[in-house]
């Protein structure tokens, strides 16, 4: 590609990021903490996007309830583990990107070790008190963090720079008094609102990586599908 011979695969990238903009994409690691709705997803279309490393990291396997929503779910995967389909996936979808696994859960002792060859982090998980651990290792690592959330037709998303306004000014800063889950558990995952909201945060990661554009910092985007509204909001220290 440097020498500006374009495959025909990344063709339909080239208008909107520019040769050098998939160039850096293929260039680049991004990190995807979380293989369910919203990781596999947002891991699908980086594959798609060229994205040249991706680490995934999920100890989960998958199950029934995860059929109506996880994109890489399937009747014939069932009780298998996330990271293996992913790997799988991924060299079906595009063989020039290299996968990295890690099946485990990213804690506190082991955050900066799994998230430290990547330029940008992805948030797949499910639990808020998670998303704290992996945005301090992100501020730790000098790492932007691109978060997001979902419940019913609404989700929520924002990026996450060191030194930006972060989930404190969402949740608090203690993660003692913050609930396991959201009220996702009560209203539900539709496959249509974890498509959209993946979709948000993976042109987050193409803006980070090539510079077009501009991310969602300081402040939350709030989309809900049910009335098509979308709120921006600006978030204070």
């Amino acid at each position: 590609m440097k020498q500006e011979i374009i495959p025909l695969r990344y063709l339909r990238n080239i208008g909107t990021i520019g040769l050098d903009g998939q160039i850096k994409l293929l260039q680049s690691t991004v990190a995807v903490v979380g293989a369910g709705g919203l990781g596999s997803t947002v891991i699908e279309l980086l594959a798609r996007q060229g994205i040249g490393h991706l680490v995934t990291i999920d100890n989960d396997r998958f199950a029934e309830q995860n059929l109506n929503r996880q994109i890489m779910s399937t009747e014939g995967n069932l009780r298998k583990y996330k990271v293996t389909v992913v790997s799988k996936r991924v060299k079906e979808i595009n063989s020039a990107t290299t996968v990295t696994t890690f099946r485990e859960r990213l804690t506190r002792d082991n955050a900066e070790k799994l998230l430290g060859s990547a330029q940008v982090v992805v948030d797949g998980l499910d639990n808020l008190s998670s998303r704290l651990v992996v945005e301090q290792a992100c501020r730790q690592l000098a790492i932007p963090y691109v978060y997001a959330s979902i419940g019913g037709f609404s989700g929520q998303l924002m990026t996450i720079f060191p030194g930006d306004v972060g989930l404190s000014s969402l949740y608090g800063s203690s993660c003692d008094t913050l609930p396991e889950q959201g009220v996702e558990t009560r209203i539900g995952n539709p496959p249509a609102t974890v498509a959209m909201i993946a979709a948000l945060q993976v042109q987050e990661v193409v803006k980070i990586i090539t510079g077009v554009g501009t991310p969602i910092r300081n402040q939350i985007l709030f989309v809900d599908a049910r009335e098509f509204a979308i709120d921006r909001i600006e978030l204070g220290r």
